[in-house]
């Protein structure tokens, strides 16, 4: 689906059914195949307002999300169509419509303000869309707004400068982009025609006053102004005549008002070209399977009783994929171990080197899989799994060489052990004869190639349990004197004390080998782990940055409309803000 989504229609995502959110697991499915980056644009708005119509010209289709012609509102909770991005290619745009608000037939509404919720923590862009003008009661309508904050957490806990949680909202809102239907007046200010945009800003100015009517008044007006990083507006004129309206999935666009059927072109115009790719805290873009995974946490929190919380979110989804990072990682590993290594190798560095080209890919593909590592536990996890590989290599390693070199050990000395057997050296002389067969066969199997790193070890062993049989040929040897014999006793000795005294050697260089093998890894895990999080900290200053420069442009403008209160309430937020820019602190360590 990454390459080539196919959905003729649009899906129900969520679920609005006996006052409970409900996941449909086949919009679930088609989510978890689009790997591609999620473009997520939702609409939000009263009942009847053609929220759809929009929706609809988004998806490049003429019907689709259902436009409901009558006062019976037809979007049930959140519905949703995925589309190949017209103007972003290798990008998916996830288009959300939602039931209408205020529908009087549900009776209870409490599920509006759980929409409305979800469809600012699912969306890259927010649209709201209301009829004719932004006067009070388009304000009282977007009441929702304002309940946000006993809605959506941005943290699990308290901040402990008793900074209000909402002050985070801006850092992860979608951009609000306001549409007003119907609209029936000249766009005009003090005499001067002006923009929609510049329309939305003047409707959103702050009333004087600290009555209770003048707190109602600026409420939703400073949550949409502190809450959303950008906001845009379109205005749109009616359709076609009212009667036709109900007709509007069957009518071409030269059957209807040509101002309309521009308005609608810009406005779908600015959404394929300023929709942002779905991103999260640090960066981190959204997939459709990342996207599924914030649907589902954020409906099982409300399901519990509990707030949708980004910061869980967020660390869920990190769960999920940081597990899945570390298979991955090992899976390479595995791939590239199994294509490059042949057992036995002829020395314990060359699968050394193997084995740390492969654990070097294989840190960088969990890096690059992975997001909010907590405390580092899942490269931990990757660090032992691959240390694991290692030393099991090695053990293979050391058979593979003992099962060959045996082998090979009993394919040379067969003769020799026939001849032993038969009595060919249990004569005057034999002695002799026999260690000159031990040494001519001994060469050769030490010029045969591809023993591996036990070659000595398994041939000490073999000769080793040789030695009383070549003794007994010694004394038996009537060839030789005694002293010639004790000669030859000390020598047999010597010979096997240095050829231990070898392997205790090798044995140590082997250790000494492993050892700096680990410190290597060590090394290429910390340095990795160093690059993400310094790229980690750009990414998380520049956000702070962003976040920073709208509470000053917004405290700039209260200042400016003269309300100090609320722009001291701001000085806090931003005084937390620059605090927490300050103790941003490079943390790299791997025990």
């Amino acid at each position: 689906m990454a390459s080539d989504i196919h959905m003729p229609g649009p899906v129900c995502l969520i679920e609005n059914t006996n006052t409970r959110l409900v996941v449909n697991p086949e919009a679930l499915k088609i989510l978890s195949a689009i790997t591609q980056p999620v473009v997520v644009v939702a609409i939000v708005g009263l009942y009847r307002t053609g929220k759809s119509y929009l929706m609809n010209k988004l998806a490049g289709q003429q019907k689709g999300f259902s436009l409901g012609s009558t006062v019976q509102s037809h979007t049930k909770g959140i519905w949703m169509w995925c589309v190949p991005h017209p103007k972003k290619p290798n990008h998916t745009l996830v288009l959300l419509d939602t039931e209408g608000l205020g529908d009087v037939e549900k009776g209870d509404n409490q599920n509006d303000s759980w929409i409305f919720a979800l469809a600012i923590l699912l969306s890259s862009t927010f649209v709201y869309n209301s009829m004719g003008t932004i006067n009070q009661q388009a304000m009282d309508q977007l009441h929702y707004v304002t309940e946000l904050t006993d809605k959506i957490r941005a943290k699990s806990s308290p901040d402990a400068n008793e900074v209000e949680d909402s002050a985070d909202f801006v850092s992860f809102f979608p951009d609000f982009v306001w549409t007003l239907r119907d609209f029936s007046l000249e766009l005009e200010a003090d005499g001067q025609p002006i923009s929609a945009d510049e329309y939305l800003q003047i409707s959103l100015k702050l009333k004087q006053g600290t009555s209770p009517k003048d707190k109602n008044f600026n409420l939703p007006r400073l949550c949409i102004r502190k809450f959303f990083p950008k906001k845009k507006c379109f205005i749109f004129d009616r359709p076609t005549h009212r009667k036709k309206l109900g007709q509007l999935e069957t009518m071409h666009d030269d059957e209807l008002d040509p101002e309309f059927v521009q308005q609608a072109a810009d406005f779908c115009s600015y959404i394929f070209s300023n929709s942002k790719v779905k991103t999260l805290s640090g960066g981190i873009q959204v997939n459709g399977p990342r996207l599924e995974s914030l649907v589902m946490t954020y409906i099982n929190a409300i399901s519990s009783g509990d707030l949708p919380c980004m910061e869980n979110a967020v660390l869920a989804l990190a769960q999920i994929e940081n597990s899945a990072a570390v298979q991955k990682a090992i899976a390479h590993y595995d791939q590239q171990m199994s294509e490059k290594v042949e057992l036995p190798t002829e020395t314990l560095q060359e699968l050394l080197d193997l084995h740390m080209a492969s654990e070097k890919e294989a840190i960088e593909v969990f890096m690059k899989n992975s997001f909010k590592d907590v405390d580092h536990l899942f490269q931990k996890e990757l660090a032992a799994h691959l240390e694991k590989r290692r030393d099991d290599f090695y053990k293979e390693n050391m058979k593979a060489s003992s099962d060959r070199c045996s082998a090979l050990l009993k394919d040379i000395f067969h003769s020799l052990e026939e001849d032993i057997k038969q009595g060919v050296y249990s004569k005057s002389g034999g002695y002799r004869l026999l260690i000159q067969t031990v040494q001519e066969l001994k060469k050769k199997y030490l010029e045969a190639p591809k023993k591996g790193i036990q070659s000595e070890e398994v041939l000490h062993a073999y000769l080793s349990s040789k030695e009383s049989v070549i003794d007994a040929i010694l004394q038996t040897d009537q060839n030789l004197t005694e002293k010639e014999k004790e000669i030859e006793v000390q020598r047999v000795k010597a010979e096997s004390a240095e050829a231990a005294a070898k392997m205790l050697e090798e044995m140590q260089k082997k250790n000494q080998q492993m050892m700096e093998e680990k410190e290597r890894s060590y090394q290429e895990h910390l340095k990795q782990l160093t690059e993400k999080m310094e790229q980690e900290r750009a990414e998380l200053k520049a956000e702070q940055e962003r976040v920073l420069a709208l509470k000053l442009k917004e405290q700039a403008m209260l200042l400016k409309e003269g309300f100090q209160n609320e722009s001291r309430h701001l000085q806090r937020e931003i005084e937390n803000l620059k605090s927490n820019m300050a103790r941003s602190r490079k943390r790299c360590i791997i025990s």
